[in-house]
């Protein structure tokens, strides 16, 4: 058994006070006290944070560990060891000795090892004939031992706050997941309220969501997220008592975004003196037919429809002239035709157009045109008061062939930078 005794540090090396509390909790260890040195150091990484230990630390209280003869670390059979800095360097994956130093450093000062040195500092045991330890000299692991239950117990905490932080990131996941389709629903149906609110206080919160997020900062998001969501559903329950709706439709099969485009009635009216901002630099004015003489008899030869669909346009022209639509497609990009659909149906839901007026306008202009329109009035929006009306006003020109994506689109394509959304 090792004695023990205050020992202070050879050459210039300063004695703390710090220093002779962590050799007095060393001589604190239970009698009779065995540990797996493995399962004692798995107990330390996982509590790595609350004893102020580093990464590399850790590495070399591991490559200390080896030079322990035993799996199991007891007071009886000793509890220095002597390495030399040579041998234990390469145990430590190749660390210099400078490194070594200071990270032997941190584990003394985390009270986690001490030094024991001999009267010249070298590290070395002395043996009995029979080859026995009588006294030894380098890295005492006692304080190791004698604070096992209180590592262990640290442990044990960061464990489970790690299991309430992904537990409160699950709840958070699936109640953001709910406002956004709740808010999305209410919009589609027609829900009256104020959703521009409830929209803008959704932003705010999931703004507030920390990249790297712990229990005390997530806890408020989420509290706050829930009641969001409490309220949200008030108000649908009211409207569900209010009107007879049949859930026959959601049970019996999948939704379906445009399950009938065959109806001649619009959710938006447009009246003939609603105020439409054009677009600059566009040769043909909101306010008047596009392509003039020849637009309207053609329209009044084909009963006020268009002679033939719209053209559709590059996707690439189409982000070069709206660049603001990547930024809601999947994973903040627009790669395929596919994918600006998807991110249409996101910002349609922001801009408040419903889904009436998006689905007359898919079949006037034609699906790729639609998401195009939608696409120029998220880059324009600061100067239309009405993006559902704007969009079932344009939905009517084109019926009666007054209308063409080509000058809207080159329009804010020429404009650039400039051309992006202001504020206000």
């Amino acid at each position: 058994m090792e004695s023990r005794y205050v020992t202070t540090p050879f050459g210039r090396r300063a004695m703390s006070l710090g220093m002779l509390v962590n050799q007095q909790l060393a001589e604190t260890i239970e009698p009779g006290i065995i540990l797996n040195k493995w399962k004692l150091f798995r107990a330390v990484c996982e509590a790595r944070p609350s004893l102020g230990v580093t990464d590399r630390a850790l590495t070399v209280l591991d490559a200390l560990l080896t030079f322990y003869p035993e799996d199991e670390i007891s007071e009886a059979r000793g509890l220095v060891v002597f390495p030399s800095n040579a041998q234990l360097s390469l145990r430590a994956r190749g660390m210099t000795a400078a490194t070594l130093r200071r990270h032997l450093a941190i584990l003394i000062g985390a009270g986690l090892i001490l030094r024991k040195d001999s009267p010249n500092g070298k590290r070395y045991a002395r043996r009995s004939r029979a080859g026995e330890i009588n006294e030894a000299f380098g890295f005492s692991l006692a304080p190791l031992l004698a604070r096992a239950a209180e590592i262990e117990s640290l442990a044990a905490q960061v464990v489970a706050d790690r299991e309430l932080l992904r537990i409160a990131r699950d709840r958070l996941t699936v109640c953001r997941r709910d406002v956004a389709k709740l808010i999305a629903a209410a919009f589609d149906e027609g829900v009256p309220g104020d959703w521009a609110s409830i929209l803008d206080m959704f932003r705010t919160l999931a703004g507030r969501i920390p990249r790297v997020a712990t229990v005390k900062t997530i806890a408020p998001v989420l509290e706050e997220m829930e009641m969001l969501r409490s309220k949200i559903i008030n108000i649908l329950e009211i409207r569900v008592k209010t009107q007879k709706i049949d859930p026959r439709e959601s049970q019996i099969e999948r939704h379906k975004q445009s399950s009938n485009l065959k109806y001649h009635y619009e959710s938006e009216p447009c009246p003939e003196n609603t105020c439409v901002a054009p677009f600059p630099d566009d040769p043909q004015p909101l306010s008047g037919p596009v392509g003039g003489n020849q637009a309207r008899e053609r329209a009044s030869r084909n009963g006020g429809l268009a002679e033939r669909p719209l053209q559709s346009f590059p996707l690439g022209l189409v982000l070069q002239a709206c660049p603001q639509i990547a930024d809601y497609g999947p994973g903040g990009r627009i790669d395929n035709w596919r994918e600006l659909m998807e991110a249409t149906g996101v910002v349609r839901t922001m801009l408040g157009v419903s889904s009436t007026a998006y689905d007359q306008a898919c079949m006037a202009m034609g699906r790729e045109n639609a998401a195009t329109v939608i696409a120029c009035i998220l880059e324009r929006g600061g100067h239309i008061n009405s993006a559902g009306g704007y969009l079932c006003d344009l939905t009517r020109r084109t019926e009666r062939g007054e209308f063409a994506v080509g000058p809207m689109l080159m329009a804010l394509a020429r404009a650039g930078v400039p051309g992006r959304r202001r504020a206000g």
